[in-house]
């Protein structure tokens, strides 16, 4: 598998670039047409990644998130999203459904749902020097294309 193109962004951690960040991934992800449910998977998936680490990893400031984005020649696309905030203890409780660090108002189910719209999820972080969670979707081939 040969990695055919790459995108990186910094921004803030403010809930404004949320959006910001899942529409530019996948404007990137377009270039290997998905359909638009894995399109809409992908968005879901980087919306999730991003807002963990607006609430989790800087719940009382504001911090930098890095979305990089790489595609590859069989048609998969790697989404990683990394912070430098407060980390996370324990990585199997937090990937466990329902569990959340971010008060009542958190479904805790972030993991889980980037999970079930990726193919592959992995979690490292370090406490005190933060979180990159990075994802994998193959695309599938639609009649025509490629």
């Amino acid at each position: 598998m040969n990695e055919i193109n790459r995108v990186k962004l910094e921004f803030l951690s403010r809930s404004c670039n949320e959006a910001f960040a899942r529409t530019a991934v996948a404007c990137f992800a377009a270039q290997l047409d998905p359909t638009l449910d894995e399109i809409g998977d992908i968005k879901t998936a980087v919306s999730e990644a991003v807002t963990n680490c607006i609430v989790h990893a800087y719940p009382d400031t504001l911090g930098r998130i890095t979305v990089s984005a790489r595609l590859f020649d069989d048609a998969t696309v790697e989404i990683s999203v990394r912070d430098r905030g407060l980390g996370i203890r324990d990585i199997a409780a937090a990937r466990e459904p329902l569990f959340t660090t971010g008060g009542d108002d958190r479904s805790g189910m972030g993991f889980s749902i980037m999970e079930s719209f990726m193919d592959k999820l992995r979690v490292r972080s370090t406490p005190g020097k933060g979180t990159t969670v990075t994802m994998t979707r193959r695309i599938s081939a639609r009649s025509g294309s490629r």
